[in-house]
């Protein structure tokens, strides 16, 4: 039996996830992203990690030739930019701050709205479905302490512990 596209959808929507936009420098030079919350730990031993890219997505092209790209986890501060990096808009980065990589050939840092971020360099690709998925090892990171944004049924929320107290 195969289950229908919006009730998988329905099932991964029902608990909260991280928020990231994934970046990449275009083989023009443009600095291109999409948000997403198909970013996956793969192993701390190498740190390795995988993102799931649709093949309609312009920076698709740019993380192919440049084998390469940022993850930019998502705080609180960021939610406007998910809406616009989400978005269909033509340049997204006019009004963003970001900083290039220097480990991830040139991938947009954004710094400003960041909980953290994770330099990739690409590893392996697999086409599935209407998706690559890249499987990259982590050559640099960042955190700030900033509390995470999430994501939950088309809804942002913040992060906000039931014991302020809790250590972990």
């Amino acid at each position: 039996m195969t289950v229908a596209s919006e009730r998988f959808s329905e099932l991964f929507g029902s608990f909260p996830t991280p928020i990231a936009i994934v970046t990449a420098m275009g083989a023009d030079g443009e600095p291109l992203g999409f948000t997403s919350n198909s970013v996956c730990a793969v192993s701390a031993a190498t740190p390795t990690l995988l993102i799931s890219v649709g093949k309609e997505s312009r920076t698709l092209p740019a993380i192919v030739s440049s084998q390469a790209f940022a993850v930019n986890f998502l705080s609180a501060a960021g939610e406007s930019t998910s809406r616009l990096f989400a978005s269909k808009a033509a340049d997204k980065f006019a009004d963003v701050e970001w900083e290039p990589s220097a480990l991830a050939n040139g991938a947009p840092l954004l710094t400003g709205v960041a909980l953290g971020y994770a330099e990739c360099r690409v590893e392996d690709a697999l086409q599935v479905s209407d998706h690559w998925l890249f499987i990259a090892r982590v050559e640099g990171t960042a955190v700030f302490p900033r509390e995470p944004l999430l994501y939950r049924k088309g809804r942002y929320s913040v992060w906000q512990p039931q014991y302020a107290d809790f250590v972990a």
